[in-house]
């Protein structure tokens, strides 16, 4: 489906080594495939010697014979010239097929494992079924000689057809430079990655779908006289039509630039959301058999050129259905145009046959330019401010603050002329909380925490802006740091609270200037005050309506005010949108020094959006001497770089706020007015068909939006309907669970009640057996004590009186007297007597001692009775505890949660 020059051309792209033709002999030595036969991988034969060269010629023959090659097998492929599809294959060697057509050609990139791999796509059997075909080989060096042998047999094959026509020779001292300039579209293919867009041949017109977020490639190459260097892309511009207007263009976000790997083109690369109003035309579904235009505009700065060069290239487009099959037809599929550049004397630069305008637009951009040192613009959240502040005015706010706080719904009178003069730095937290009426706003800060944890469809454009807001500021520079994350936080929520408006460029600069005066809630809250109650959310409206109202009436004032301005800017066709977007979206937050910057909010809070008028001809007025002398690029190029750095000084920006401040605006009222009178008539002179296809579209936007809220109020009710049935399922399993667990715990409690009923019967039993032993016990201790006594009391004083010798010896206790006369011829019978008495006596105390024995037994005995008592006691208690009172908790436990859930 595509012609073999092409395929050549694509190869020769693939090849990465220059000096491949040399390393292998040139192409004279190398032999390609005939026309109409297939080419393929020959084996090495088993006769050939082992230090083969990675490849070797043959001579007189029309192939060239690779050897260490693994055929890696093939597989269907929906993009046969698709690098990302040709690098997704494993090495698994599966088998071969036969090779009809080759279709595209591509090698692994270096230092990755698939370097040493390369791969072609071949239309298999001329249908419209695509193959890609992988090999691998063991010797490196030889991939690019591989591709090099593809791309001579296709040169061969095509009889050494020339490429392109002969460029014309250089000549260094000619004033004209030819440029090949290719535009290349890609879309999401929904695999995360981006693949370049089919080609109508017949119209030449490149194929799109509705909703797809796109890529534009622009490929710039000089082919003619000596070298312009490129330095920089200084902005990617698009718009839906041909022959457009420079206003209506519209600035695309840069990804990439510079020059590619050979050095020979430079590449732009810029990413393209069609969802945008402003590029509603080209996302809508074009009518079959129709095609519709589209302009890109690519803006270089190029040495030896005093302003940036536009190469402007218009194209065919249709947008398909969604449903639509594309078939991927092999045409070239990148747009290509000639430019001739030429240089004159005065420095001024053209290109023929297309016109090159060196003007841009900046409606509604907020992206950064690197521009030389001298010509860099100021960036956002540039400059210092001091918190220091006399004691006389911090007093006279004391004092009104003191007066304002105790009625906060009236403000001071004062209030306005000490706002005109600037709020203390270290007042304006404060202060601007409450100008905006936010100082017992709690059911805002509450939402707040609710809304972060929302999911934002606009996620990904709050990320982009993020890293681009005050990069200039210590707080928001790192990315993923505290400022960045709160920055993130208040713009998402912002987005999911107003659906309507959602988030758009400019939020940011906001919420970064209230971010640095108060937490986080706060800022949520006086950022929803400013854009609903002081008029700035009307600007952010899909067809921004009151936004060009607000150019009219900027017009109208600058031709009251400032006459001779105003012809300066007619006579050069320098419309109010195309300086004034960024003062009016981002309240000049987004280019000015913070100490103008946050004067300005002063006064917004105070005085309404109206000061965004006398700050605008303040500028103006003051820039008015240098704006009558510069041309149209020189005045936007003022606009962007001298005037915000011209306010880095504090003493003029005060000399600004004050004149702007002394300045009276007045007849807005009138300039609105007369701005929907006109608009009004420009409706009526609009042809109806017009008129009703606009109005039309307008219904279907709002029809279509409407159909996306009814979806998800939808899918809402059908998700709350799921959850309530998943809960109510969950309520009745837990309900069965519950009530089995109750019988259970019933059958428990009378098993236990039964065991309770068993141990007291055991218990009493043991008590009454306890009860007799005690009673046994005490008995016998009593009759031992008894005993003991009586024995003390009778025994020795009985027995004692009952002998006369002892009952002189012994006193009636038993005691032994003391007889100091004794007769002298009774001595020998003394000693009978004292012998007998001796032996009674150790009688007597032997007996005594078993008496005492049988007492420590009995009271031993005792002491065994009590312990068996005590351990009956602690075990009838345990029993007690362990089956009826954890039975009862039990029960207790379970009815009481039942109790609470039937409640």
């Amino acid at each position: 489906n595509g012609s073999e020059q092409q395929l050549q051309q694509e190869l020769e792209d693939v090849l990465m080594d220059p000096s491949v033709t040399e390393l292998v002999g040139g192409p004279d030595h190398l032999g390609g495939a005939k026309h109409g036969y297939p080419t393929t991988a020959v084996p090495p034969r088993s006769d050939e010697p082992s230090d083969l060269s990675p490849g070797t010629p043959v001579p007189d023959e029309d192939s060239v014979v690779f050897s260490k090659l693994t055929y890696l097998g093939c597989a269907s492929v929906n993009a046969p010239r698709s690098e990302v599809e040709a690098l997704k294959l494993t090495s698994t060697e599966i088998a071969n097929y036969p090779i009809y057509k080759i279709l595209f050609c591509v090698r692994g990139h270096d230092g990755t494992p698939e370097s040493d791999c390369f791969a072609f796509t071949e239309s298999h059997y001329n249908t419209e079924i695509f193959r890609i075909h992988v090999f691998r080989c063991e010797i490196q060096e030889a991939v690019s000689r591989i591709l090099y042998s593809f791309a001579t047999a296709f040169r061969r094959s095509a009889n050494k057809a020339p490429l392109a026509a002969k460029a014309p020779p250089l000549t260094p001292d000619s004033d004209v430079f030819t440029f090949t300039v290719s535009l290349e579209i890609k879309e999401d293919d929904g695999k995360g990655t981006f693949s370049a867009v089919s080609k109508d041949k017949d119209r030449q017109s490149f194929k799109l779908r509705p909703g797809m977020v796109k890529k534009i490639v622009i490929y710039v190459q000089q082919t003619s006289n000596k070298e312009l260097a490129i330095e920089r892309c200084f902005g990617l511009l698009l718009s839906p039509g041909k022959n457009v207007k420079n206003s209506d263009m519209h600035l695309l976000d840069l990804e990439s630039m510079g020059k590619s790997s050979d050095g020979k083109s430079y590449i732009i690369t810029g990413s393209w959301n069609p969802n945008t109003p402003q590029f509603q035309a080209v996302n809508e579904e074009t009518p079959k058999d129709k095609f519709m235009y589209m302009t890109t505009a690519v803006d270089l700065v190029i040495t030896e050129v005093e302003e940036p060069v536009r190469f402007l290239l218009e194209t065919r487009v249709r947008v398909c259905s969604p449903n639509e099959r594309l078939f991927w037809p092999f045409s070239k599929r990148s747009y290509t145009e000639i430019f001739y550049l030429k240089l004159r004397p005065v420095r001024m630069s053209s290109v023929e046959p297309k016109m090159l305008v060196t003007s841009l637009s900046f409606f509604l951009s907020f992206s950064r330019t690197i521009l030389p040192d001298n010509d860099e613009p100021l960036l956002s959240g540039s400059g210092d401010v001091s918190k220091e502040c006399g004691e006389k005015i911090l007093e006279t706010w004391g004092d009104l603050l003191s007066k304002w706080h105790l009625n906060l719904a009236v403000r001071p009178k004062q209030l306005p002329a000490l706002v005109r003069n600037g709020v203390p730095e270290a007042l304006r937290g404060e202060v601007w909380q409450l100008l905006a009426g936010c100082h017992n706003n709690d059911h805002l800060v509450e939402e707040y925490r609710t809304l972060i944890t929302k999911e934002s469809p606009q996620d990904s454009a709050i990320t982009r802006d993020i890293n681009r807001t005050f990069p200039a500021h210590d707080y928001f520079k790192d990315t993923g740091g505290d400022g960045q994350d709160s920055l993130y936080k208040i713009c998402k929520a912002y987005s999911v609270y107003d659906e309507e408006i959602g988030y758009c460029q400019g939020q940011s600069f906001l919420a970064a200037v209230l971010l640095l005066h108060m937490p986080e809630e706060q800022a949520f809250s006086v950022l929803v005050k400013i854009m609903f109650e002081y008029g700035l959310r009307e600007l952010f409206k899909q067809n921004f309506e009151d936004l060009h109202c607000k150019f009219f009436q900027l017009e109208r004032l600058m031709q009251e005010c400032i006459p001779d301005l105003y012809t300066h800017f007619l006579n050069l066709s320098l419309e109010a949108h195309m300086y004034a977007s960024q003062w009016f979206l981002t309240l000049f937050t987004a280019k000015f020094p913070l100490y103008m910057v946050f004067h300005i909010i002063d006064l917004l809070l105070c005085e309404g959006i109206s000061v965004i008028f006398n700050v605008a001809l303040a500028l103006l007025k003051t820039s008015k001497d240098d704006l009558l002398q510069t041309d149209f690029e020189g005045a936007l190029k003022f606009f962007r770089v001298p005037v915000p750095k011209r306010y880095r000084s504090e003493e003029n920006a005060k000399k600004l706020m004050e004149l702007a401040c002394s300045m009276k605006v007045t007849k807005l009222k009138k300039y609105e007015k007369e701005y929907h009178t006109i608009r009004e008539q420009q409706e009526q002179q609009e042809a109806p068909i017009e008129r009703y296809e606009r109005e039309n579209r307008r219904l279907q936007d709002a029809n279509m939006r409407l159909e996306q809220e009814n979806d998800d109020l939808a899918h809402e009710l059908v998700s709350s309907k799921i959850a309530l049935r998943k809960d109510l399922d969950n309520a009745e399993e837990k309900s069965d669970a519950l009530n089995k667990e109750l019988l259970i715990t019933k059958q428990k409690l009378v098993e236990s009640e039964d065991e309770k009923r068993r141990l007291e019967e055991e218990s009493a039993q043991l008590k009454e057996m306890c009860r007799r032993e005690l009673d046994k016990s005490e008995s016998e201790i009593r009759k031992n004590g008894s005993i003991i006594g009586e024995y003390k009391q009778s025994a020795v004083p009985m027995k004692v009186e009952g002998c006369e010798k002892c009952s002189i010896l012994f006193s009636k206790e038993g005691r032994l007297k003391v007889i100091s006369t004794r007769k002298e011829g009774s001595e020998e019978d003394t000693d009978e007597e004292k012998e007998a008495l001796k032996n009674q006596l150790r009688e007597m105390e032997l007996e005594l001692a078993q008496t005492k024995l049988q007492l420590v037994e009995a009271e031993c005995k005792i002491q065994d009775l009590e312990h068996h008592l005590g351990l009956a006691l602690n075990e009838v208690q345990a029993a007690k505890k362990t089956w009826f009172n954890r039975t009862l908790s039990s029960i207790k436990t379970v009815t009481g949660a039942q109790g609470k859930e039937s409640v």
